[in-house]
């Protein structure tokens, strides 16, 4: 009995060395030239207008297999850029609202809906509307709108894009050390794909 348990486990440390082997730097991921301290330990950056984020997020549901994969008490931190479309920087600033209030499931999916499918987003008052139209109250609203822990989490969302010195979205960084690289990734089987995704976020959680 004891030579079959130690048999399993030492199957499952080998299955954990080889997939861990199998992540390699400058492939499945990037370790950064100057790791920026101080950044939330799972970091995504996505924008309301990038169409590869809305199938990451609405349609392949790659930062929920992240999240499920993720080590117990690990943290996963969304931030929003401001370098895409003409409302890029005031949604944002309604992202930060959406943090503030705690409502971040509640408003993805509407306002990836809005912004890419309807375009019923053209400007600040629609934003509003949508988060109306999810169950936040109008006066919640507006009082974290220009408040200053909604306006903190704006400069921090600048400052981690700034200092991480982020190209483009989706991304993901952890530790404020490493990239994940999609383009290394196995991208002929979608289920493969986001599986492999989640499976190097929860290795780099474990690097130092």
């Amino acid at each position: 009995m004891m030579k079959k348990i130690w048999l399993a486990l030492a199957g499952m440390i080998l299955a954990f060395s080889v997939s861990a082997a199998q992540f390699k730097d400058g492939k499945e991921f990037i370790t950064l030239e100057k790791p920026v301290a101080g950044e939330p330990q799972v970091l995504e950056f996505f924008s309301f207008y990038c169409p590869h984020c809305y199938q990451f997020e609405e349609v392949l549901h790659v930062s929920d297999t992240v999240k499920k994969k993720l080590p117990e008490g690990t943290k996963m931190t969304k931030y929003h850029v401001e370098f895409l479309g003409p409302l890029g920087k005031d949604l944002t600033q309604a992202w930060a609202v959406a943090m503030a209030l705690g409502v971040e499931d509640k408003i993805t999916a509407p306002l990836f809906e809005a912004v890419q499918k309807t375009q019923t987003v053209q400007n600040v008052a629609d934003i509003r509307q949508v988060f109306i139209d999810a169950g936040v109250k109008p006066e919640e609203y507006d009082a974290a709108w220009n408040s200053f822990v909604v306006k903190s989490l704006v400069a921090q969302q600048e400052k981690a894009a700034a200092d991480l010195q982020l190209q483009g979205v989706p991304a993901m960084f952890v530790n404020g050390k490493y990239q994940l690289n999609p383009q290394g990734m196995d991208t002929s089987n979608m289920d493969v794909f986001i599986q492999q995704y989640a499976d190097v976020a929860k290795f780099l959680v474990g690097q130092k």
